[in-house]
């Protein structure tokens, strides 16, 4: 209960800080300002680029060829795909659940994939355009209805390689048909959504399908690449016209950098309807929470652990030397100004295991790296 107080005051603070900045952007906007320098001098995820285009990775990969030869490994890079590329439903020419008198399929046809959902009498029926997430854990389905989008009420899970309750999604039975097909998605949301998920697609207020590029690319993070490639061919080494997110301190880098996707503390405290485990996937917020670990240090933040160029590391032994980077190794070993966190008494090979346990997400079918580093107690419930 002593960390409610620290919460509250900080949400008070953010809350005044977000109504300046909400109104100052829309100032600049209905004013026609233009920014200092360029639109990507501080860039983040879906955020108006002033007209700058988008060039793709492909291009991104002519001069950065390592980056490149990673970066489509990771889980971001296919966060988002078309329907008719989406691998989990080609290879699923049927997906069926029910749920009362209601029944849900997915059947594949060809190369699109159709979502329907009958009561026994009528059925409503509509094409799957974009999968979103990768699959390693779920996949959720977005679809277009009477000129809203939609989210499909339910989701295929790997663990049970079937379909189940879409997670946020009431798993009560419906009351119409019209309840029964899903969750119709608000202008805004649907901006974070493809601004999270894919490059090049949302814009500002604006969102520009047509220029959607699958997944979490090079520009998503970096901005875009058309002012970079000028400034490249004339040489001005000063001045690149691209954001790079490694100039930013580790707590605007973790909580405003990756926390515009991942859910910083800021936007969890907010969020209707997310508290107790659901958080759970919420790594920035997790992380601010950390007793000890919510420092302004490099050494914490996301890219500390996390290259997001490269394959996610499954391996516990691989974090090990993160967690070394700071705390001793042993008892007997000398203090230093810059590695002075104590000793963990018991071990020190494996330290996620057992400081950043794995926790169930109900309904998820499957466990998260709780990112709330602690020494975890035998019989504490998971803390939120």
């Amino acid at each position: 209960m002593a960390r409610r107080p620290k919460k509250i005051l900080i949400l008070i603070l953010f809350l005044l800080g977000a109504l300046v900045a909400v109104v100052s952007l829309l100032t600049s906007r209905g004013m026609g300002q233009t920014r200092a320098n360029n639109s990507l001098s501080n860039w983040r995820p879906g955020q108006d680029t002033d007209g700058i285009r988008y060039v793709g990775s492909k291009k991104c990969a002519q001069c950065h060829a390592a980056e490149a030869a990673t970066q489509p490994a990771t889980p971001m890079a296919h966060a988002l795909a078309l329907a008719a590329d989406c691998r989990i439903l080609s290879a699923r020419p049927m997906l069926v659940f029910h749920n009362g008198p209601f029944t849900y399929r997915i059947t594949r046809q060809g190369n699109r994939s159709v979502y329907a959902v009958t009561d026994g009498v009528n059925t409503i029926s509509e094409p799957i355009l974009y999968c979103f997430g990768q699959g390693k854990v779920g996949q959720t389905y977005s679809f277009q209805h009477n000129g809203l989008f939609y989210e499909t009420r339910i989701s295929y899970f790997q663990a049970i390689a079937t379909l189940d309750f879409t997670i946020g999604q009431r798993r009560s039975v419906p009351t119409s048909l019209e309840e029964a097909l899903g969750r119709a998605v608000a202008p805004s949301e649907t901006q974070n959504c493809f601004g999270c998920h894919s490059t090049g697609a949302a814009n500002g207020f604006q969102l520009r399908l047509d220029q959607l590029m699958p997944g979490v690319g090079c520009e998503a993070c970096h901005g875009p690449g058309e002012k970079h490639l000028v400034a490249i061919k004339v040489g001005r080494v000063n001045d690149l016209q691209i954001f790079n997110p490694g100039i930013l301190d580790a707590s605007d880098l973790t909580q405003s950098f990756c926390g515009t996707c991942h859910t910083s503390f800021e936007q969890a405290m907010v969020m209707p309807g997310q508290g107790g485990m659901n958080n759970i996937r919420f790594q920035p917020y997790r992380l601010f929470n950390s007793p000890g670990h919510n420092v302004n240090d490099q050494r914490i933040s996301c890219t500390a652990c996390h290259n997001p160029h490269e394959a996610l590391k499954r391996d516990p032994l691989f974090y090990d030397s993160k967690c070394l980077a700071c705390h001793l190794a042993n008892v007997k070993e000398v203090r230093t100004e810059r590695r002075k966190a104590p000793a963990c008494p018991v071990s020190n090979k494996r330290c996620v295991t057992c400081h950043m346990p794995k926790s169930d997400l109900p309904g998820m079918h499957s466990d998260f790296t709780d990112h709330w580093i602690r020494v975890v107690k035998p019989g504490e419930s998971t803390p939120h």
